[in-house]
């Protein structure tokens, strides 16, 4: 079966986190690369950012982080949200949640408190409790403060000013050092969000930032799909799996080599559309494993070995998440690995 075709442009990827960099003026901006880039390859993006100047990289594990360091080399930061850092010669930067990570650790670290998402990090009592006796941070070379925001991308959100309260109140009772504070979103919030090291993900990747306000950030990722068969229906028949959807007229089903295996949601059924030879269409029935079918009924040329676009300008990762209750984020870590991957440079 032919393969879908996913590009992904990493000069986009280099430009928005410059244009991040431009906005969030009071420090640096790291790239946070968890997840393999959100699905589109750590192992390409980070060299790109790091060709383009980025000191800083973060990931959620251990063993991310070790593959990170091999495609990188020495020299940039690499922080592992998720604790401990694993081996020593791996050169990774933990991020410390708990006590009992920071009694253990010798050497450069990042301490993470909790001011509002109740995940990871030292709570009001704990902070408490190390401003009161600092001893457990003896031998630790501390890089950053952080804290994660909760809300960010709803920017009148009250938890977004308290979490900022609270971490500036959190950081003047801790050993002075600098602080990384805003998102992707967050970077958008204004001064009171600004830092030393901001740590954008989504962004990076094309993701809007600001919801409800034109996407500031340039698309990145296209995924085109081939047309295996073009057939043709009478009115009242019916179209895949639970014949859920029934030709009211005369119609030519196109039929492609890509489905739910591949990243691509079940609960679009009937809401996606595609683009084939510069002409929107829509999907119908439902997404198959392997499958997908939509209707070329008013694109007549349309033929076996077109490639129908499903990601692009016409329909990005936020939309496609939209229309089946989701978000960008989760369609492209889904994205699957049958597809050919292109690389435009930086």
């Amino acid at each position: 079966m032919p393969q879908g075709l996913l590009t992904i442009d990493l000069g986009a990827i280099v430009r928005n986190w410059r244009k991040l960099g431009a906005i969030h003026s009071s420090g640096a901006v790291a790239g946070v690369v968890k997840a393999d880039a959100y699905g589109l390859g750590a192992a390409q993006v980070a060299p790109a950012l790091r060709a383009a100047g980025c000191k800083h990289f973060f990931v959620a594990q251990t063993e991310e982080g070790v593959r990170l360091r091999q495609s990188l080399g020495e020299g940039p930061m690499i922080a592992v949200l998720g604790g401990g850092a694993g081996p020593r010669e791996a050169g990774l930067t933990p991020v410390l949640n708990t006590f009992d990570e920071i009694r253990a650790h010798r050497g450069p670290a990042i301490l993470q408190l909790d001011t509002g998402m109740a995940r990871l990090g030292l709570d009001a009592s704990e902070l408490e409790s190390l401003a009161r006796d600092p001893s457990p941070f003896e031998g630790v070379e501390l890089l950053y403060v952080m804290t994660h925001l909760a809300v960010a991308d709803e920017p009148s959100h009250p938890l977004n000013a308290r979490q900022a309260e609270r971490f500036a109140e959190a950081c003047g009772r801790l050993p002075p050092a600098p602080r990384s504070f805003a998102n992707s979103s967050g970077i958008f919030l204004g001064d009171r969000f600004a830092s030393d090291l901001a740590r954008p993900g989504c962004a990076l990747y094309g993701i809007n930032p600001t919801p409800g306000h034109p996407n500031p950030m340039e698309p990145v990722v296209r995924l085109e799909i081939p047309v295996l068969q073009v057939r043709s229906i009478e009115p009242g028949q019916t179209v895949g799996y639970g014949a859920s959807w029934t030709a009211a007229r005369p119609t030519r089903v196109a039929t492609i080599s890509a489905g739910y295996a591949d990243g691509l949601p079940r609960a679009i059924d009937g809401r996606a559309k595609g683009v084939i030879r510069g002409a929107t269409v829509p999907m119908i029935g439902r997404v198959s494993m392997d499958l997908i079918t939509l209707d070329v009924t008013d694109v007549p040329e349309a033929a076996p070995g077109d490639m129908i676009e499903l990601l692009g300008p016409a329909q990005d990762a936020d939309a496609l998440a939209g229309l089946c209750g989701t978000i960008g984020y989760e369609i492209l870590t889904s994205l699957g690995n049958r597809y050919e991957r292109r690389y435009l440079p930086a």
